[in-house]
């Protein structure tokens, strides 16, 4: 089982994410249009929250995400993805690293190498850490999902 702390550790040219204590590889760089919809989207939601005078913060991939229990030391997490765009509204789960905690929203632009982990795994995971909205942005159907947890 592999936590936050053997996370740390990895060389840095070895991109990750650990969901459950598992290792997941990263698939090979983005295509052009999902770098675009990231750029597009991050943008939108940026310029929304700026002219509504919001407080929260957008950040693109890659931006790590350590999800944690209540009362877990983050070092403890087994849980450590990389969304392609995460929006944080409470400025105490940031630091220099990323977010420690759930962020508010994540979008997540679906990738033609294992889409099901977008579909399930991590919509599974998303809801059990009360992250309060998730987007998938699927551009090879050319459709969305937004979806709300309580």
């Amino acid at each position: 089982v592999y936590t936050y702390y053997d996370y740390l550790n990895f060389p840095n040219d070895e991109f990750v994410e650990i969901i459950d204590g598992k290792i997941f590889a990263m698939s090979p760089a983005p295509s052009r249009i999902h770098q675009e919809l990231i750029m597009e989207i991050s943008a939108e939601l940026r310029n929304y929250i700026k002219s509504n005078k919001g407080q929260c913060k957008v950040y693109p991939a890659p931006f790590d995400v350590v999800l944690i229990n209540e009362n877990e030391n983050e070092n403890d997490s087994k849980n450590i993805v990389q969304p392609d765009i995460s929006v944080i509204c409470d400025k105490n789960k940031l630091n220099d690293k990323g977010c420690f905690g759930s962020p508010d929203m994540i979008v997540k632009i679906v990738s033609k190498f294992n889409p099901g982990n977008d579909y399930v795994k991590k919509l599974y995971l998303y809801e059990k850490y009360k992250v309060k909205e998730y987007w998938i942005v699927n551009p090879m159907k050319k459709k969305h999902f937004s979806l709300y947890f309580n």
